[in-house]
């Protein structure tokens, strides 16, 4: 009898298990291809210059200087999330200001810990603009990024050219062949 009840319960945990993600929240596409986006620019920002080239590309787009960029990488927000974010706060009343931000940050991280969608919803904004905006930023890095590569080669292949022009100069000239002493030339092997 115990046995029965031991496994109606386990049978009655693994099927609450097993139902749980149906309950969570669906991701959408945009907030699949937003955090796809996301993603990209923190691995741009992980290269060599990447950093600066993606710090330089929010900037620009949302129109914050470094303080702003710096104080949210405080808050352990990786470019992507920093770009969400103030894509979000962009379509609020105001635009971005701190209340915004703090604002957004706050909903991100909880608690409870919301999503980009429910929080695009919960403030009554469109996620669809705000990835658009990312995943443009997000080629726009890209580009410049095989730009550099472009003239990196370019570089190194002009040092190469020159490392061989310098080469083909320095060369000595071949020396004419020995002809041996004079007393030996005309002996034979004896």
């Amino acid at each position: 009898m115990k046995n029965n009840k031991l496994q109606l319960m386990f049978a009655g945990l693994f099927l609450c298990a097993a139902a749980m993600p149906a309950f969570a929240e669906e991701r959408s596409k945009e907030e699949k291809k937003l955090e796809n986006s996301s993603g990209e620019l923190d691995k741009s920002a992980a290269k060599p210059e990447g950093q600066q080239r993606v710090t330089d590309k929010i900037k620009t787009e949302f129109a914050v200087d470094d303080a702003r960029v710096q104080s949210l990488r405080d808050l352990k927000m990786g470019y992507g999330e920093i770009s969400i974010a103030l894509g979000l706060a962009q379509g609020l009343p105001g635009g971005i200001t701190d209340e915004n931000v703090q604002k957004i940050v706050a909903l991100r991280q909880g608690p409870p810990v919301m999503g980009w969608g429910k929080i695009a919803k919960e403030l009554g904004l469109k996620l669809g603009t705000v990835q658009s905006k990312v995943h443009k930023m997000s080629a726009e890095v890209r580009k410049q990024e095989k730009a550099a590569k472009v003239k990196k080669d370019k570089k190194a292949e002009g040092e190469k050219d020159m490392k061989n022009e310098k080469m083909e100069k320095s060369e000595k000239p071949e020396k004419p062949e020995k002809m041996g002493r004079p007393e030996n030339r005309g002996k034979s092997g004896k």
